[in-house]
């Protein structure tokens, strides 16, 4: 489901709606909805990530919820760009509705540093991430 179908909207400081889809920048986390048939790549992240380090700053402990609404490609080799380029995400989630999208995420963790842990709803990965972020506070 998109994040307005959820009741959150007293956790979502700003909205960003690049090229690439809808980003919900919240309080140490952003949940993003990547546009129908759009191909993710560096290039797309690299706007996403110009946009989080203007809203927070470029030191704060940052998680990312991909809300897999839509089906889309991501480039998952792009991931060792965002790592050399010295980027760093506390937490990954990444919500998947499909099989197609919990194929792609799968693929994504053998691409991805850090540990991507997988959600069936929202509402429990923004349960995950805020209890992170309470216990490293």
């Amino acid at each position: 489901m998109e994040v307005p179908n959820y009741n959150i909207e007293h956790l979502i400081q700003d909205v960003y709606i690049p090229d690439s889809g809808i980003f919900y920048f919240c309080d140490g986390f952003i949940i993003g909805e990547v546009k129908e048939g759009y191909h993710f790549t560096w290039e797309s992240a690299k706007e996403v990530i110009e946009l989080a380090y203007a809203h927070y700053s470029r030191d704060t402990k940052l998680a990312y919820i991909s809300n897999r609404i839509n089906n889309y490609s991501v480039k998952p080799q792009d991931w060792i760009k965002f790592f050399t380029q010295n980027h760093n995400l506390e937490q990954y989630g990444v919500v998947t509705y499909t099989k197609s999208s919990y194929t792609s995420a799968a693929l994504e963790k053998f691409f991805f540093r850090s540990k991507l842990k997988h959600f069936e709803n929202l509402t429990e990965a923004i349960k995950w991430v805020q209890g992170k972020n309470k216990k490293s506070a």
